[in-house]
């Protein structure tokens, strides 16, 4: 279940809201600049190709490519079975930026972003059929657990992709990670 959790970063052990409502969590970070979005499923075939998943959801990335000026979209894929899955965890939990937004469609699977403001901290626990986009210059960080399993349609204005600037605050140690925010129920 999508949920968004919020935590104060000076009291950083119980989140102080937290609701699984689509449409509160859109609110909550509407307020702060993000787009949340609900698409609807997709038929997909069982490992479907990044040419399948980007051809059953072109309407949504065209959309967004025009309203947005992207100039790419792909598909990133990880599973429990993935050799290097703690190194690529690893990679994306420390608090950076972008100097474009970040977008994700999950496919399926989830993952858990965090967006810092000021000092309250939004850990927004992304699932299948929700799309998520975090403005360039937001402090956030990215937790995929240590079992892995999601795919997500990824779009970009800079063509090169990823391209992350480290803050080098330890907020992210501080602020409890997936496993323990993968069961929260509103």
């Amino acid at each position: 279940m999508t949920t968004l959790s919020i935590f104060n970063q000076n009291q950083p052990d119980n989140a102080h809201t937290v609701t699984s409502d689509p449409q509160v969590i859109r609110e909550k970070l509407n307020e702060k600049g993000v787009r949340f979005e609900r698409w609807p499923t997709r038929d997909l075939p069982a490992g479907a190709s990044q040419e399948q998943i980007l051809t059953v959801y072109a309407d949504d990335v065209n959309r967004l490519k025009q309203e947005c000026g992207f100039q790419t979209a792909d598909v990133v894929s990880l599973t429990p079975e993935h050799p290097q899955k703690a190194e690529f965890r690893q990679k994306f939990l420390d608090e950076h930026t972008h100097s474009e937004d970040e977008v994700r469609f999950f496919v399926q699977g989830q993952g858990l972003f965090y967006l810092h403001f000021d000092d309250q901290v939004y850990a927004v626990m992304c699932q299948k059929n929700d799309l998520i986009s975090v403005p360039n210059g937001t402090r956030h960080w990215f937790d995929m657990g240590s079992e892995p399993e999601f795919t997500c349609i990824r779009l970009f204005t800079n063509p090169e992709g990823w391209v992350a600037s480290f803050t080098g605050e330890d907020i992210a140690t501080r602020i409890p990670r997936y496993e323990a925010l993968a069961g929260v129920q509103a």
